[in-house]
C-alpha cells in the first residue's frame, strides 16, 4: 500500500440513487493510497445506493452537504454515477456551482458512467474529449464535447470514464492524476 496521497482530500459528490461500486471502488484506491474522501451530498444523514440501477445496495452515511463545502478544502472531485444520482445533482444549485468551480479551479475532477451529466449541467464540457457511458453521449455531444470510446479519458483535469468495468483503469487514472498534482504543486 502506498501513500503516494498523503494528506490529499477528495470530495466525492454524489446523492440518491448511486452506483456502489462507482462511489466505493475508487474511494478504496483513494484511501489505499493515503487519500481522505469526504462524501458530500445535497442532503444530510445517508444517501441510498443501487446496483444496476435497479437493486437497492444500502446506504452510505454523508459527512457534509455540498451548500456548506468549498473547493479550497479539497484537492480532488469525484463524480460517481448512476442514472438517478447525477439527474438529482444537475439540478441542486449547490451541487452545480461545486462542480462548475472545481473544474474551473485545475483540480482533478473524475466522473464515470452516467457521472459526466453533472460536468453538461456546470457548462464545462464545451471543447474537451470525453467519454461517458453510452446513453448520455448525445448529450455530451450537444453540450460541445468531443465523445469518444475508451475506458478512460484524461483531458486537462477532468477524467472520464464509461461503467464499472473500466473500474480499475478509472481508479489508476484518478490516483496517478491527483498524485502528479501533488507533484506540480
Amino acid at each position: 500500500m502506498t501513500q503516494a496521497l498523503h494528506g490529499k482530500k477528495v470530495a466525492i459528490l454524489a446523492a440518491d440513487g448511486v452506483e456502489r461500486v462507482e462511489l466505493e471502488q475508487p474511494r478504496e484506491a483513494l484511501n489505499a493510497a493515503g487519500a481522505q474522501t469526504t462524501l458530500l451530498s445535497v442532503h444530510d444523514e445517508e444517501i441510498r445506493a443501487r446496483e444496476n440501477d435497479l437493486n437497492p445496495a444500502g446506504t452510505f452515511p454523508v459527512d457534509g452537504l455540498v451548500a456548506d463545502a468549498t473547493v479550497a478544502a479539497y484537492d480532488a472531485l469525484l463524480l460517481p454515477g448512476g442514472t438517478v444520482n447525477p439527474d438529482q445533482l444537475r439540478v441542486d444549485a449547490d451541487a452545480v456551482a461545486f462542480v462548475r468551480d472545481f473544474v474551473d479551479s485545475g483540480k482533478p475532477v473524475a466522473a464515470i458512467c452516467h457521472g459526466p451529466w453533472t460536468l453538461i449541467e456546470a457548462s464545462v464540457v464545451k471543447g474537451r474529449t470525453l467519454t461517458s457511458y453510452p446513453s448520455i453521449r448525445t448529450d455530451l455531444r450537444n453540450a460541445g464535447a468531443e465523445v469518444v470510446d475508451r475506458e478512460v479519458v484524461v483531458d486537462g483535469n477532468v477524467i472520464t470514464s464509461r461503467s464499472p468495468d473500466d473500474l480499475p483503469a478509472f481508479c489508476d487514472a484518478l490516483v496517478a492524476e491527483l498524485g502528479a498534482a501533488r507533484a506540480a504543486r
